[in-house]
């Protein structure tokens, strides 16, 4: 698969994240996140840059995005029903459906990258449920900024081990997620107590 990626890469360079990274959020089959850390690789040893990679990973995943919503809003239940006669896929959808309506755009932004396999179905489910365009295009927006920037720049900093990179983040993706996110809950905390101890000060003056 690795020596596919690379040769597709050496020949459409970025469009082909694009379109990987579009069609993952369609829920069909493809190494987006593969993709986007062998071209990590590729940024490393200066065949492609930085910027036009993370652009277009962004764009098509944000595009991906924007067509699922749309046609959840169109034909949502359509959708998810026929959807409902694979058992497989009948299990994300519901999944997906009974996170969005707990968690409302909680759901789609970590649906992006901590939860991703249902990310497809969070954009249906979005559409579907009539969620606000602009509640949801915020979550998606930042849900793929930190999708795209962690795969690249994993791809990016281990430009040697792509392979056992990739099957790591296979494997363990959930945990080095929700490792992530607690760091940044941790750092945000931090930063609350010390801004409530210089407070104190004052508050104990009046």
């Amino acid at each position: 698969m690795i020596e596919i990626l690379l040769e597709w890469m050496s020949h459409y360079g970025v469009l082909i994240i694009g379109v990987t990274t579009l069609l993952s959020c369609l829920a069909l089959p493809v190494p987006s996140s593969l993709m986007m850390l062998t071209a990590g690789g590729f940024i490393a040893s200066g065949d492609l840059t930085a910027l036009p990679v993370i652009s277009f990973a962004f764009a098509g995943a944000v595009f991906g995005d924007q067509i699922g919503y749309h046609l959840g809003r169109g034909f949502g239940t359509r959708i998810l029903s026929r959807l409902s006669r694979n058992p497989k896929r009948a299990k994300l959808a519901q999944k997906a459906t009974d996170y969005l309506r707990k968690r409302g755009t909680v759901a789609v932004f970590f649906s992006r990258w901590l939860v991703s396999p249902l990310g497809p179905y969070v954009n249906l489910a979005g559409g579907a449920s009539s969620m606000s365009w602009m509640r949801f295009s915020s979550a998606s927006f930042t849900g793929e900024a930190v999708w795209v920037l962690f795969y690249v720049s994993t791809g990016y900093v281990f430009a040697d081990r792509i392979v056992e990179i990739s099957s790591l983040l296979g494997n363990a993706s959930g945990a080095l997620a929700a490792g992530t996110v607690t760091i940044l809950l941790g750092f945000w905390l931090r930063h609350s107590l010390r801004s409530g101890q210089a407070r104190k000060p004052a508050d104990n003056s009046d």
